[in-house]
């Protein structure tokens, strides 16, 4: 394969134009910063905000709960790995984007009195998220404000490594996933915003790995590149995801049914989640998915339903043709084939494919353990991707504007580019593609390491994936697409493996969104945080975060 090389050099290097990608790009930008964007995707399309959102969360100072007070009581826990630092920068930013979307003709709705219309949601205390019309317009409408303000985009790179210089980050290297080119890029300063929890490591009722809640294409380097790199990170234990979805459907919309007043319902008719949580629907999101998984474990379910019938009928109109299709731009031809009205019948709902990641561990300017690295992903939610992205952006521009240019070692290339192409065209007998190797992934983890598991079944998954290990190997590309996929694919089996490991050092149930049949209870000694890190072999290596790493 003939490689063609391409070298970029800037001051500010933001990985990933997701949500955090964005508010890290216009921050740096706007403080004089020469910025490149890079993205594995497309600019106006990347990340999960390319899908459509239909809520932005904002603490506005505005009614009761609605102040820094109560978002230090919501965020910065013993077990969050946000300081109050943290919080103070996120809430800091939460007017600047507001003012960056509107600018930007993003459509945050308002109520007769001109305030914003908000809703409670997710067991927060205060009506905190702001509702947005047409919300699939949201990330053509930020790509097309952040390409205005002179922000190189670098579109379609894969980084398979980054680059150190000493103990400062030098760049990055990877490559163009359309046309092959080895990519190389020197940096002052880098802002991580690949995303916070990787997909396609479990399935749901489909069993289609695309058609999920959450961007497909997030698969693992937002923690495997930095961990590898020599950061640490936080919490890769419980930092799972998952929801509810409207079965055979990959987008959600929990947010506006829940807080708009939606009631789930078991196979029996009855509305059970005062068993699990205060709030009802309106609480925790771990509590309504784990609350659904008990009840299944209980023989009240499947099916399961969100019965909106009670709504008014502006209710249901606002909810099912405003707030739902923003998370899904073709969620009104879904609900023309399953014959869905909300105010109707009930809609038959899942529990989703689960999702996993971790936070790379920063200090409170957010820069990493490696030197002019800062990550802008620590919160799951639109509005806290796209502010602490931001005030990442703006420290890595402050930062940048007082170092020099480090030096992009050629020892430090070396076996990159082996690394990456080594698979293309190998063919023959013995080889496999990567979606059968990445079903060998999901199987393992769906059957051992569910939302029910145990430390037997979680060893024996490793032992699996000692197995699947003797694949890696044989995996064969023989296109560029096939070779993107491919890399995804090793992604997750390196972060499933580390992920099973982190589990077996948490012995309790209650934090995250899976249960310990062997470790059934909460254990309160345990509120605190797992590290994680590489020792110089590559194995994960754990501590609590009251302890030295």
């Amino acid at each position: 394969m003939d490689i063609r090389k391409r070298v970029y050099e800037t001051d500010v290097l933001v990985l990933g134009s997701s949500a955090a990608g964005c508010g890290a790009a216009i921050a740096a930008r706007r403080a004089g910063a020469e910025v490149l964007l890079a993205d594995k995707g497309k600019l106006e399309s990347s990340g999960n905000l390319g899908g459509g959102n239909d809520h932005f969360m904002a603490v506005l100072d505005e009614v009761e709960h609605d102040g820094i007070e109560d978002m230090y009581a919501y965020y910065a826990t013993p077990v969050s790995g946000l300081s109050r630092a943290l919080v103070d920068r996120y809430y800091g930013a939460m007017r600047p984007c507001i003012q960056i979307l509107e600018e930007a003709g993003v459509e945050l709705m308002h109520n007769p009195d001109g305030s914003y219309m908000r809703s409670v949601g997710f067991g927060q205390p205060g009506p905190w998220w702001i509702h947005i019309h047409h919300g699939y317009n949201v990330k053509p409408l930020l790509a097309k404000y952040i390409r205005k303000l002179g922000v190189k985009t670098l579109d379609h790179f894969m980084v398979t490594r980054l680059i150190k210089d000493g103990s400062r980050i030098a760049g990055c290297a990877g490559f163009d996933v359309l046309k092959g080119d080895f990519i190389t890029v020197r940096c002052k300063t880098a802002v991580l915003c690949m995303g916070l929890t990787a997909q396609r490591v479990s399935n749901n009722s489909t069993h289609k790995p695309f058609n999920l809640w959450f961007s497909p294409f997030v698969t693992g380097s937002q923690v495997m590149l930095p961990l590898e790199a020599g950061a640490s990170v936080v919490n890769l234990d419980i930092s799972d995801m998952a929801t509810m979805l409207p079965k055979g459907w990959g987008a959600p919309g929990m947010n506006g049914i829940n807080n708009m007043g939606g009631h789930e319902l078991n196979a029996r008719g009855e509305r059970f989640m005062g068993k699990y949580d205060p709030m009802m629907e309106n609480g925790l999101r771990r509590n309504q998915v784990m609350g659904t998984v008990n009840e299944m474990l209980e023989g009240s379910g499947p099916p399961f339903f969100m019965d909106m019938t009670h709504f008014s009928p502006e209710d249901a109109r606002h909810l099912q043709y405003d707030l739902m299709p923003g998370d899904k731009e073709t969620y009104l031809e879904y609900c023309e084939a399953r014959n869905i009205d909300f105010t109707r019948t009930p809609m038959e709902v899942e529990v989703s494919e689960r999702m996993i990641g971790a936070l790379v561990r920063c200090n409170d300017a957010q820069e990493t353990d490696i030197e002019n690295l800062f990550t802008g992903c620590m919160i799951h939610t639109f509005s806290g991707a796209m502010c602490l992205g931001y005030t990442a952006g703006a420290s890595a521009a402050e930062k940048a504007a007082s170092v020099d240019m480090p030096t992009l070692r050629e020892e430090a290339l070396e076996g990159v580019q082996d690394s990456i192409y080594g698979m293309m065209n190998k063919g023959g007998k013995g080889t496999i593609s990567w979606n059968v190797f990445e079903d060998g992934i999901r199987q393992i983890m769906d059957y051992y390491v569910g939302y029910q598991r145990t430390e037997g079944s979680m060893r024996q998954a490793l032992k699996s994936f000692e197995t699947l290990a003797s694949y890696v190997p044989k995996l064969s590309a023989g296109t560029l697409r096939e070779l993107m996929r491919s890399h995804e694919s090793l992604e997750l089996f390196r972060l499933c493996r580390c992920y099973v490991q982190a589990c077996l050092q948490r012995k309790e149930s209650g934090r995250a969104m899976y249960r310990r049949a062997d470790y059934p209870e909460l254990d309160p000694s345990l509120a605190k945080c797992l590290i994680a890190r590489l020792d110089a072999s590559g194995n994960p290596v754990f501590s609590w975060s009251d302890e030295v790493a």
